[in-house]
C-alpha cells in the first residue's frame, strides 16, 4: 500500500474561526496546511497574508506548511515576508518571475524548502534545468484561483510523467496535487505517483472531519 499525506487547504475553512478549523482538521488527520496566496492578478482573487501565517504559528501550529503563491510578479520581499512568517515550503509558478533560478536559491537561502507549481497548460521541459534547486512540484489538475472546478483528467498522466522524472534523476522531490481531489479519483492519483493530496472543500464541508479523511487515507491504493 502506498502511503501518502492529506494537506488540508485552508482556503475552503470558516475564515471566522481559522485557529478552530485548523486545529481540528489536525486534529481529524491531516498532516499538512496548504496555504493559499492570491493577488487579484495573477489570479482573480484576493487571499491570505504573511500576517495570516505569523498568527497561525503564533497559535502553536506547528506542521509544515506549503504556501502556495498565485501571485506576479514573485518579489524577494514577498519571499522573505513569507518565510519570517512561518513558511516550511514556498511554492511559485515558474511563469510569475523572469529570474527562476534566482527566486528558487532566495526560497532556500531563506531557510525554506523550493515548491514549483505547475498548471494544466505548463510543460514539463524545463524542469530538467531546475532539477538541483526543487524540493517539491506541485501540480495543479484545475486552472489555478477558480473554485468549484473538476478534476482534469490529463492530470493523471503528468503525474506519471513527473514520478518517471524524479526516479530518472534520483531525486527526493515530493509530488503534491492540487485541485479537484474527491473519493472517485483519489486511488489513480496516488497510484501515478502522488505523495501529497491537497484537500480543501471535501474535508471543511463535510460534516465530520475526521471520518473524510479516514474515508481518503483508507482508500485501497496499490504501489
Amino acid at each position: 500500500m502506498k502511503q501518502f499525506l492529506i494537506s488540508a487547504s485552508i482556503l475552503s475553512a470558516n475564515f471566522c474561526y481559522l485557529g478552530e478549523e485548523i486545529n481540528n482538521v489536525l486534529s481529524a488527520g491531516s498532516r499538512m496546511i496548504h496555504f493559499d496566496v492570491m493577488d487579484n492578478h495573477y489570479v482573480p482573487n484576493l487571499s491570505l497574508s504573511p500576517m495570516i501565517l505569523s498568527s497561525i504559528r503564533k497559535n502553536n501550529i506547528h506542521v509544515p506548511i506549503d504556501v502556495h503563491l498565485m501571485v506576479s510578479p514573485v518579489t524577494d520581499s514577498l519571499i522573505l515576508s513569507f518565510a519570517k512568517a512561518g513558511a516550511t515550503y514556498i511554492t511559485i509558478h515558474p511563469e510569475t518571475t523572469n529570474h527562476l533560478d534566482k527566486i528558487l536559491r532566495l526560497i532556500k537561502s531563506s531557510g525554506c524548502y523550493v515548491g514549483v507549481a505547475l498548471n494544466p497548460s505548463t510543460t514539463l521541459d524545463f524542469l530538467k534545468y531546475i532539477i538541483n534547486e526543487i524540493d517539491l512540484i506541485l501540480v495543479m489538475a484545475v486552472n489555478p484561483g477558480f473554485g468549484g472546478q473538476k478534476f482534469l483528467p490529463g492530470t493523471l498522466k503528468k503525474i506519471k510523467e513527473i514520478s518517471k522524472f524524479i526516479k530518472q534523476y534520483n531525486k527526493n522531490i515530493l509530488i503534491a496535487v492540487d485541485g479537484g481531489i474527491n473519493l472517485d479519483n483519489i486511488s489513480k492519483i496516488v497510484h501515478m505517483g502522488a505523495d501529497i493530496a491537497i484537500i480543501g472543500s471535501s474535508i471543511f464541508n463535510s460534516k465530520n472531519y475526521s471520518q473524510t479523511i479516514k474515508d481518503f487515507t483508507e482508500v485501497n491504493i496499490i504501489d
